[in-house]
């Protein structure tokens, strides 16, 4: 079996625990971390092409303080930007003083109103938006030079092999101003989008369109559920067993993100760009594995507990735009079945 492409105690892809076990040694931007990353940059995570910022910027992260939203701070420190993250204040973040903070509620406009109005950013990174409401609670409020939007691979209707950018366009859809539980994770999402591209189209942003983001930190638990199920010989009920599906590592989820910060995406015409790791995978692939390794039988019944990636279609994500602006994704079968024999380990 393959080994992951980055070194076991490479800080990026660690649990939340060690993480906090490492503690200062991460959130600095550190002798370590200066090492990590010129071997990660020896290893060709990805090459920086022609279009990339030189100068320090100031970014604002909105959410950004568990899961992918780690290596994503990690990475910007490491290249030297000012970094402000803006959340709840809820979540202990393990950044240390390398950051400066902000506290908001994200879905109130008038927190948003009062905690940014009078700041300007190069860069603004909103990974909390969700609908076409929250859109416009950032945009009419902050001053800044580029606006990065996490959207989802969900907004394709239906994904299917070699899912491509142009398949989805907000400017082609009716815009609906909307809050968060008025309609379903892909439709609010689809009118984030609808707000970017009817209402701020001469505003300079990019919205990132991912599949499901996997990594040992993942507090979804959604691959986890198969292996758990696996090992407890509790019944599932799943859909899809043999479709072939793309997924993104929780790491390079977040570098890309920071990668498209720097890049100046004004000269490649691009305004959406999709993430993913290359290749695919079945969940009877990812069941096999499992009951080799635990010598236990996965338990498959329609009365059983529904699985979370049930409803999803066969699908690859097709990353040409993202490859042709100098980002290398790994490959998927290079280190997923370290990721299940994490979680079965566990």
């Amino acid at each position: 079996m393959k080994q992951y492409d980055t070194p076991k105690d490479y800080t990026y892809y660690k649990s939340a625990e060690e993480n906090q076990k490492d503690g200062a040694d991460i959130v600095m931007v550190s002798k370590r971390l200066k090492q990590l990353c010129g071997i990660y940059l020896r290893m060709n995570h990805f090459e920086e092409k022609k279009g990339n910022r030189n100068t320090v910027m100031k970014i604002l992260v909105i959410g950004g303080t568990r899961f992918f939203g780690i290596p994503m701070v990690q990475e910007l420190l490491l290249k030297g930007h000012q970094v402000t993250i803006a959340t709840r204040g809820k979540t202990q973040d393990i950044f240390g003083d390398s950051v400066k903070r902000i506290t908001l509620e994200r879905t109130e406009p008038e927190s948003m109103r009062n905690a940014l109005a009078d700041k300007v950013y190069d860069v603004v990174i909103d990974k909390i938006a969700y609908c076409s409401n929250d859109i416009k609670s950032a945009l009419d409020v902050i001053d800044c030079q580029k606006y990065i939007y996490m959207s989802t691979t969900a907004v394709y209707h239906p994904k299917h092999i070699n899912t491509k950018e142009e398949e989805f366009d907000g400017a082609s859809e009716e815009l609906i101003w909307c809050n968060r539980p008025e309609f379903s994770y892909d439709k609010v999402k689809r009118q984030a989008e609808c707000a970017l591209c009817q209402v701020y189209g001469d505003r300079n942003w990019i919205a990132v369109r991912y599949p499901f983001v996997i990594g040992k930190d993942d507090y979804t638990n959604r691959l986890c559920f198969y292996v758990e199920h696996v090992i407890n010989s509790d019944p599932m009920y799943i859909d899809n067993l043999n479709c072939q599906m793309g997924f993104i590592r929780s790491d390079e989820a977040g570098r890309f993100l920071a990668f498209l910060a720097d890049r100046e995406n004004v000269t490649d015409n691009i305004s959406v760009i999709n993430g993913s790791s290359m290749g695919t995978i079945s969940l009877k692939e990812i069941l096999d594995y499992v009951e080799k390794r635990t010598g236990k039988k996965a338990i498959l019944d329609p009365a059983g507990e529904a699985a979370p990636y049930n409803g999803e279609t066969e699908y690859s994500i097709n990353t040409g735009r993202a490859q042709k602006m100098g980002f290398q994704f790994s490959n998927l079968h290079d280190w997923i079945y370290d990721l299940l024999d994490y979680y079965i380990d566990m």
